[in-house]
């Protein structure tokens, strides 16, 4: 089978070569996707710059989320999925014409959906929905701070989040995005590149504060959020995209760490605040069956016209350097696809 193989660190139009590899061996609870379709993440961003720690030894095959039909699987008890259509994460494996993944983890899907549409669900939805259905509850009039608010995860939090009422200030590092974050729900775009958020957040509040700060960046936007903070505050952190092209190195790691401050526990408790971190590729490592159930519920929503997922661009698997790069430069909106 050919897959899209990382072979080195750096720049997206030298890192991936397109080669000929064996096609992936299953276990007994695993399927085998043939794909039609994988997906990018900003994870995977970080993976090609040689800053993710989770990611494989190069050479390495990326990827987190794949569409296609089931080929094989691995018990008889799931003898009834061959030839389905569906959408699943996969714990890397996904930039290929064949990858496996966790028969418990995956979702039947209609041929009325696209690729794109899949794809956004099998990660960013899911992502969104577990954070903001699962980790915490969320009530109408709830102020919400969202950090790359225009990115799959952000548009899929804003159009989950919407749906429960709340209100939301979403930041993104161009004007051009505004309409796209009005039109998606975003009721206070703020370009965090020309303006100071804390004070545009403060004025509109007038005196009132967050209820949740849905961070990706991290950093020194951690301190930032903390201060935008209620009393029964909470600040969900689900990446460090801050860290992105900084070069690799340990004084760069700790000069991040150093950036998100000290803080204790006493302080959480006196101020009935949390911090929660997320990591879905522990989740599905330790719950495939918690994936499953954010899959299906996002899926099921779309089908029914409550969420509309947006591709930002689709490339062919050639193009994956372009694809990346895209990614990589904030300026796409939505999620990127890469078909073969």
């Amino acid at each position: 089978m050919k897959a899209a193989v990382l072979v080195q660190h750096g720049n997206s139009q030298q890192a991936f070569e397109i080669k000929e590899v064996e096609i992936p061996k299953i276990l007994e609870d695993e399927v085998l996707i043939k794909v039609d379709a994988f997906g990018l993440n900003f994870a995977d961003v970080m993976a090609r710059q040689g800053l993710y720690k989770e990611a494989p030894e190069l050479p390495s095959i990326l990827g987190y989320d794949v569409v296609g039909k089931i080929e094989k699987v691995g018990s008889k008890e799931n003898q009834y999925l061959i030839g389905k259509r569906v959408v699943s994460m996969t714990r890397f494996g996904g930039y290929a014409e064949y990858a496996k993944t966790k028969a418990a983890g995956i979702s039947v899907i209609s041929d009325k959906m696209t690729n794109g549409e899949a794809l956004a669900l099998a990660t960013q939805y899911s992502t969104a929905y577990f954070m903001a259905y699962e980790c915490i509850s969320v009530f109408k009039g709830d102020n919400i701070l969202m950090h790359a608010a225009a990115g799959g995860v952000g548009t899929a939090l804003t159009q989950l989040l919407k749906l429960k009422g709340c209100t939301i200030f979403g930041l993104t590092s161009s004007d051009e995005k505004f309409d796209y974050l009005k039109q998606n729900g975003v009721d206070y775009p703020i370009n965090h590149n020309k303006n100071n958020y804390i004070e545009i957040v403060k004025k509109q509040l007038g005196g009132n504060k967050l209820d949740v700060a849905f961070n990706s960046v991290g950093g020194s936007t951690f301190k930032k959020d903390m201060s935008l903070l209620q009393k029964g505050g909470r600040i969900i952190l689900f990446g460090a995209a801050e860290r992105s092209g900084q070069g690799k190195g340990k004084l760069k790691t700790l000069k991040l760490a150093w950036k998100f401050g000290i803080f204790s526990p006493i302080q959480m408790l006196m101020h009935s605040q949390a911090i929660i971190g997320v990591n879905m590729l522990h989740i599905a490592d330790q719950k495939p069956e918690v994936i499953k159930r954010c899959l299906d519920e996002v899926v099921k929503m779309t089908e029914n016209g409550l969420l509309k997922p947006h591709v930002g661009g689709v490339f062919k698997a050639d193009k994956i350097g372009d694809a990346h790069a895209l990614l990589e430069g904030r300026k796409s909106k939505g999620k990127i696809i890469v078909e073969w």
